[in-house]
């Protein structure tokens, strides 16, 4: 009878031994057999994205030539846009250098920039973050932004050998220093979670009173500020679309809409700083 009952207890001793002994192992050694699980694992995800690359390869030759020529048609149209947006940017940053050396201006910092596909998404409770397909094989570091057309889509949290994680803005741990645009007011934006379903959403912080949202069709627009060194200033996170009283009583709090590509993105470019030539 008394074997009979601890065998009925048996999993749990087994699960809270093992469980001890995972707590008593040294950092490092928890540290070694997470990457190397890690490590382990990430083929069978970077195998499936070669994958779904593959069959929209196929899918694409099975187009008709009248498909086919209305995209060429349509690439033809967005590389001639996007030719005379990069004479547009020569000529501002040809702008920007000549006040910066008029009004000696220390110049900002440069950035190249990384695409990468899209191999997993992880949206939770806890946290929502994507892996992209590079690593530390095309030099991408911890703490790298990470950007799309749309603006801002994260930080990233870790470089393994062929693939990252990035923390979306969404994600509740992710902090940014925002600002309005037009408006050089310092704000703080912090990722307020994501429900199933549901489009994902940030929350301004230490808003200024003066600022009310009274038609919803011309929302305010938060953009990186520039400040804490890790975007440059002006990039696009989000709109501010309800506002709250803060906790303190001097400021508001707001609701901020994300871009709802975010929950569905392909690719996205790692924004890899330039060092200053010495």
């Amino acid at each position: 009878m008394y074997r009979k009952r601890l065998g009925q207890f048996k999993p749990i001793i087994v699960l809270g031994v093992a469980t001890m002994a995972w707590l008593m192992l040294p950092v490092f050694i928890k540290s070694i057999a997470k990457t190397s699980f890690y490590e382990f694992q990430a083929p069978v995800s970077l195998t499936s994205s070669y994958v779904r690359d593959l069959q929209d390869f196929w899918a694409a030759r099975t187009k008709s030539k009248n498909e086919l020529y209305e995209a060429g048609q349509g690439l033809a149209r967005l590389n001639a846009a996007y030719e005379l947006t990069a004479l547009e940017n020569n000529t501002l940053r040809d702008e920007i250098s000549r006040l910066e050396n008029l009004l000696q201006l220390p110049s900002r910092p440069d950035y190249q920039y990384e695409i990468a596909r899209v191999v997993e998404r992880d949206f939770n409770a806890w946290w929502q973050r994507i892996i992209i397909r590079k690593g530390r094989d095309y030099g991408i570091p911890v703490g790298a932004p990470v950007v799309f057309v749309g603006g801002v889509v994260g930080r990233v949290s870790e470089v393994h050998a062929y693939t990252s994680v990035v923390d979306i803005i969404s994600n509740s741990h992710l902090r940014l220093a925002v600002v309005i645009g037009g408006d050089n007011r310092p704000m703080s934006y912090r990722g307020g979670g994501a429900e199933s379903f549901a489009t994902p959403v940030g929350i301004a912080e230490f808003i200024p009173v003066d600022i009310q949202i009274s038609d919803t069709n011309d929302l305010p627009t938060l953009v990186t500020s520039g400040m804490g060194g890790v975007y440059p200033a002006g990039i696009r996170v989000g709109e501010i679309r309800r506002l709250k009283q803060g906790a303190g009583g001097m400021f508001y709090d707001g609701e901020v809409l994300l871009d709802e590509r975010l929950a569905s993105l392909t690719e996205v470019a790692v924004m890899i700083q330039i060092p200053p030539e010495r």
